[in-house]
Formats: structure tokens, sequence, C-alpha cells
């Protein structure tokens, strides 16, 4: 699906103004992380193309459609794991189904499906203090892409965990990417996972939060960090980061 978001604009009751004339157009299938400091706005947008935030002026469409509240068609990630403590891993995953109304037979084969996909098909009977952050976090990603959302919305899924497992959390959301050809809207600080994760990288700046540049990504999958066009662009995006 794509996400056209228009001349977006969003002003808190207390005055600050947390975006301002926003504009970006996600094509059906890419990859985009939305890039930039503490108090840009990332997070604000990726929740108001969710749905959870109002905005204050503008229009932000799904195919075409407004965006008028959420939809099962936008599966979000959070940073937090949010899962439910008292549920196994499996019913973590199929209380999105359930709760649909999907049969009991079909939500249990969707669940086994997706924790396969993030490998911990072992782990299903697990609970959640059970598991390492990592683990969670693979939850988190197969309970959202058990409800079949055409947009995943991603809000900082990796920023918890340590550099060597954040690393193959990024390989294995390529790989989940690349079978399931979702449209992915990721909201990261690092300017590294942001080049090696997208297609295109929405670098924002602060005070009000507006787009400052779009980078086209390019580069060949799968991505060397350690090749010149790699440390090539991360200039770019740093330079441009420090001039603001």
């Amino acid at each position: 699906m794509t996400v056209a978001v228009d001349n977006v604009t969003k002003i808190y009751t207390s005055g600050m103004v947390a975006l301002e004339r926003v504009c970006v157009d996600i094509e059906d299938g890419t990859f985009v992380s939305l890039l930039g400091p503490s108090g840009c706005g990332k997070s604000t947008l990726l929740n108001m193309i969710a749905g959870f935030v109002d905005k204050t002026e503008g229009r932000i469409q799904v195919d075409g459609v407004d965006v008028a509240g959420p939809s099962g068609e936008r599966g979000m990630v959070f940073q937090e794991y949010a899962l439910f403590p008292w549920l196994t891993a499996i019913d973590n995953v199929a209380f999105g189904p359930r709760i649909n109304g999907v049969g009991r037979d079909e939500r249990r084969e969707l669940a086994e499906r997706y924790l396969r996909m993030v490998g911990l098909q072992d782990h299903a009977k697990k609970y959640p203090y059970e598991l390492s952050g990592g683990m969670k976090q693979r939850v988190s990603i197969a309970r959202a892409l058990a409800n079949k959302p055409s947009i995943l919305l991603m809000d900082e899924p990796f920023g918890a965990l340590d550099a060597h497992t954040r690393e193959i959390m990024q390989d294995e959301l390529l790989e989940i990417w690349a079978q399931e050809k979702k449209t992915v809207i990721f909201v990261t600080h690092s300017v590294s996972e942001a080049v090696f994760l997208s297609d295109r990288v929405v670098l924002m700046e602060a005070n009000p939060g507006r787009v400052e540049h779009i980078f086209d990504i390019d580069l060949p999958r799968p991505r060397d960090r350690s090749s010149d066009g790699f440390a090539a662009i991360e200039r770019d995006i740093h330079r441009r980061m420090r001039h603001r």
C-alpha cells in the first residue's frame, strides 16, 4: 500500500508545534526510515500514520483513502515489547487473530507460521519473562504480522537491544520484508541502521519537526556496512545533520 503525507502539521494544545508542513510519499512495498534527532517528530508522524494521533492540518492517505483512525491494515511494533505477560509466545501472536474472530485452528496455524518466520518455533510455549530482549521483539514482530497488515510501522524496535543482537535483528527483518512484501516505515536514531535497511531515508530536523532531505539509497542488497558506498552515504547524512 502507498502512503501519502501531504502538508501535515501537528500543534499540541500547549502550543508546541511538533510537525510543520511535512510531505512524504511512500511507494507500495518499499522500506522507508524516518531518521533524525529527538524531538523532530518521527514517532509523532508514525503514530499519525497509524491513526493513533490526530493531525492539526494537512492530509494523510493510505492508498488514496484518508487515515481516520487505527486500522488492521497498519500493524505497529514498538520499542517496548508490549507483550501480555500472562500469555505464552504463541498465544501472544495468536491474540490479534482471536480478537478478529479467526477460528482456533487457523489462528494456531498463523501463529506457528510467524513464530517459525522469526525463528522462535522452539520457544512457542515460553512466557515473556523467559525470553531475552531480542526474542521478545521477535514475538512482537510475529504478533504484528499475524494480523496480516499491508503496512508495518516500527517505532525504534531495536533501540533497547545490544549492538550484536541489533544487527542480527536487522538482517532478520530484511528477510521477513523480502518474504512478506509489505510497506515498512521504520523510526530510528541510527544513521547506519537507516542506510542498511532502507530504500529511502527521510531525514528530519527539529523545532519544529520538518523534512530536511530525502535520500534514495541505491546500494545493492544484501548491503555491506564496510563498503565505500555505504560509508559515503553515512558521511553525507551525518554532514547534513551536523549542518542543521
